[in-house]
């Protein structure tokens, strides 16, 4: 079956070199035929799976779909090829192709499809570089913010925070997150600008900057329905019990079913959060076990003989 389907791709390559001859009668190479053989013997290739050759077909078409000024089939093409690394866990070379793809995409006045691309880039090499994966789902965010689609960027916004926070780049997550709540704020969405406070004020304290955390919370007072809400009793419960240093009360919130809920990142924030010069939960002092007074009497025996002097020596 592959050693069928990787003749068929070299009948396929033989056809294309044939359209791009030229003679006394045919002028021009025919570039949308070539394109569209090389673009059959890239699927021969992969479905043999022959991805090193299926990526160098895919790249032969979107040559040709170059030099036919077919730039958004050319950009479909070396996405593509990048899916042909992809395949061969060859991941840098995979994101280096889909990226050349988006700026094609974008030269060629399809923003949106140029987003979607760096989005799934962006998933691919996640596991494996998630500085790489930041920048992705940025840039994938710009786009679409762009062009007015909030909704998709700030979905975008809010995954690039994530590895922020993963990363410990807290000072960037800070400034990531802000922008996040604003795009939120921007389309109303008030219930997630809440969240997005909550996420605020965690990374704050774990930057030792009770200020900025204090101020996230006054600043939200403004949206509507925030003051009083669960959120905002929780954020000022937890203020309060870091501002006293109270480990229990701190614990208490950040334990609780609302943080404890939260994205994966940010949970793992709220139950690491200890107060100022604290270590874990302070727990209560077990009784003292009594002590023997001297000769071997219970301590609570002089403590006694001891009373009957409290008043002084007559």
């Amino acid at each position: 079956m592959a050693a069928q389907k990787i003749n068929e791709a070299h009948e396929h390559i033989a056809k294309a070199e044939k359209c791009l001859k030229t003679s006394m009668t045919k002028w021009k190479p025919d570039y949308d035929s070539a394109a569209s053989e090389y673009a059959k013997a890239a699927v021969c290739f992969k479905n043999a799976k022959q991805y090193d050759q299926a990526k160098d077909a895919y790249l032969k078409e979107a040559e040709y779909h170059t030099e036919n000024k077919t730039l958004f089939h050319a950009a479909k093409a070396i996405e593509q090829a990048g899916m042909m690394m992809k395949e061969q866990k060859k991941m840098p070379e995979a994101i280096q192709y889909i990226e050349k793809a988006c700026m094609m995409y974008m030269e060629n006045g399809t923003p949106d499809t140029a987003a979607m691309a760096l989005d799934r880039a962006g998933k691919l090499i996640e596991p494996i570089n998630l500085e790489k994966a930041v920048d992705l789902y940025q840039k994938a965010a710009g786009v679409f913010e762009n062009e007015d689609r909030l909704r998709q960027a700030v979905e975008l916004l809010g995954k690039a925070s994530r590895l922020l926070v993963r990363l410990r780049r807290l000072d960037e997550a800070s400034v990531a997150l802000l922008k996040e709540k604003n795009m939120y704020k921007e389309i109303e969405n008030f219930p997630m600008c809440f969240k997005k406070t909550t996420a605020q004020v965690l990374i704050h304290l774990h930057r030792g900057d009770y200020v900025a955390a204090d101020k996230c919370v006054r600043e939200s007072y403004s949206l509507p329905g925030y003051s009083g809400s669960e959120d905002c009793l929780a954020m000022e419960t937890l203020l309060q019990g870091y501002d006293e240093q109270d480990e229990d009360q701190v614990y208490r919130v950040c334990n609780s079913p609302l943080l404890k809920y939260m994205d994966n990142d940010y949970a793992k924030l709220a139950i690491s959060l200890r107060v100022p010069g604290g270590g874990a939960k302070k727990k209560k002092a077990a009784p003292a076990a009594p002590q023997a007074g001297a000769g071997g009497a219970p301590a609570a025996a002089a403590a006694n003989e001891e009373d009957d002097y409290e008043g002084g020596l007559c």
